[in-house]
């Protein structure tokens, strides 16, 4: 009898691999001894209800599909530009995980998921333009999952679930949104290192910055928003070593790019930063510029610089020329309020601005970009600076909002750093003013004694809509700012 019954279980582990392979049952098929029928019978009952239970189980295994819809973005914003994917057809992603990135003509916005799923469907292609209110991918949803009910829901056949993997750390989901993700993989950050200020413990792009302070001192982007201006150093007393290959005295024979002509016209459609500077730009044409420009010597700023640099830098924060422009235009401000103000729509009431949100006009791969720091008439040197080194985090890594480069009262330009002089900078409606700042040049000055001397002079180019602004107070302003660089200790007296 023994020997029976270990005949019958070995015969129903085999039947049940079998049918688990092959996902169904037939109990028909199957063949048992005369000895064993009585014990077989007893079982059909129970495996009928196993294989009914395992299909039902493979059905309810995979969710609804949900169309995923690109949500209104504000400021009017009908459509963008989708710049990048993160994702591809069939990955797995967690809610607030990044899907992908979308530029409209303010900014970039990353776009993350509000669901736990898989992507099913891209409907648009890299510089795609997506509509808003339309789907942007489909997701299906895991079972049990949430879903909203303004999203339109497809039932779809059971399908095998495919094994994908996602990022989790220590197997905690880490609550924070795709620009802090991404600012912490630019700079190798674990999220599960850094504590969370946010609500719930969200982790702030604040946290990220703090952080990263506390671990590397100053924030070194690869590839800088700000560009410094360099000062150029001493002639150098020894010539600079010869290559092996040529031969000493001989001069290499420069090589420039060959052109590349692609043999017929090209139309591209206007997007993103491109689209937005063709609105910006034409409305600048209906204000009245007029230009002053006058010249800087920053020799005193120069040591000033150097003798601080070192002790910020051991505080975290690299310091560069630009916090001093930005706060004695801010003092220059004080004295002459009517550049920080702007025209109405109507051009008939003049707005004067409390704060001071001074812009910075830059060229970036992406465009002109002109990020603000805000509130500089609160601010010292120092935090300017601060505020500065988190503006390039940001710009270095793409994730520049509409925080970062909305509310701008004043705008200064560095063109020093690609290495112009002079320039003719156009203002930023409803801005009423701008500034160009060249690079900073050795040359030769007289000193009150009237003797030659090595003086480091930096040119400055000013724009002013004439409708509000005259030449006078135009020349006035940059006379103030020149004094406070000229004597960077005069700024002391005007600090508050």
């Amino acid at each position: 009898m023994a020997a029976v019954t270990r005949g019958s279980f070995n015969a129903l582990r085999r039947l049940l691999t079998q049918q688990y392979r092959r996902r169904c049952f037939q109990p028909q098929n199957l063949q048992f001894s005369r000895n064993l029928k009585p014990l077989a019978s007893r079982w059909d009952t129970s495996l009928q209800m196993f294989g009914s239970r395992t299909l039902r189980t493979a059905v309810a295994w995979r969710g609804p599909i949900v169309q995923f819809k690109l949500s209104d973005i504000g400021e009017g914003i009908m459509e963008v530009t989708v710049k990048e994917w993160y994702v591809k057809e069939g990955d797995k992603v967690s809610q607030f995980d990044s899907i992908c990135e979308v530029q409209s003509d303010k900014a970039s916005v990353t776009i993350t998921s509000r669901y736990d799923g898989v992507i099913r469907k891209l409907y648009y292609d890299v510089d795609g333009t997506a509509l808003v209110g339309k789907p942007l991918v489909d997701i299906e949803t895991e079972s049990g999952s949430e879903l909203s009910q303004e999203e339109d829901v497809v039932e779809t056949p059971a399908m095998a679930r495919e094994e994908h993997t996602h990022q989790e750390i220590k197997g905690h989901k880490t609550q924070a949104t795709p620009a802090v993700r991404r600012l912490a993989m630019e700079n190798n950050i674990k999220l599960s290192e850094v504590v969370g200020t946010g609500k719930d413990g969200r982790i702030l792009k604040e946290d990220i910055l703090n952080f990263l302070a506390k671990q590397t001192g100053a924030i070194l982007p690869p590839t800088p928003l700000f560009h410094e201006i360099q000062t150029p150093g001493p002639d150098p007393s020894t010539p600079a070593a010869t290559p092996m290959s040529i031969p000493a005295g001989v001069k290499p024979t420069p090589t420039a790019p060959k052109p590349v002509f692609s043999g017929k016209d090209v139309m591209e459609p206007l997007k993103g930063f491109h689209k937005a500077m063709v609105k910006t730009m034409t409305a600048a044409l209906k204000i009245p510029h007029f230009g002053y420009c006058d010249e800087v010597d920053l020799s005193r700023l120069v040591l000033l610089r150097s003798e601080l640099k070192t002790t910020a830098e051991r505080r975290g924060v690299k310091l560069s020329y630009m916090p001093f422009f930005i706060k004695a235009a801010s003092l220059g401000l004080l004295h002459f309020p009517i550049l920080n103000s702007s025209l109405d729509e109507g051009c008939q009431n003049l707005i004067y601005k409390a704060s001071h949100n001074i812009g910075l006009a830059m060229d970036t791969s992406q465009g002109l970009l002109v990020p603000t720091v805000k509130n500089v008439q609160l601010l010292s040197v120092f935090e300017i600076a601060q505020e500065l080194n988190r503006l390039q985090a940001l710009g270095a890594a793409g994730q520049l909002g509409k925080s970062e480069l909305n509310g701008g009262t004043f705008t200064l330009s560095n063109i020093g750093s690609i290495g112009g002089t002079y320039a003719k900078p156009v203002i930023l409606p409803p801005e009423v003013a701008i500034g160009a700042l060249g690079k900073i040049q050795v040359l030769p000055r007289f000193d009150t004694a009237g003797q030659v001397t090595r003086a480091h002079i930096m040119k400055v180019s000013w724009s002013a809509d004439h409708r509000i602004i005259d030449g006078a107070t135009m020349c006035r302003f940059s006379n103030i700012w020149r004094e406070y660089l000229e004597n960077p200790a005069s700024m002391v007296l005007d600090l508050k």
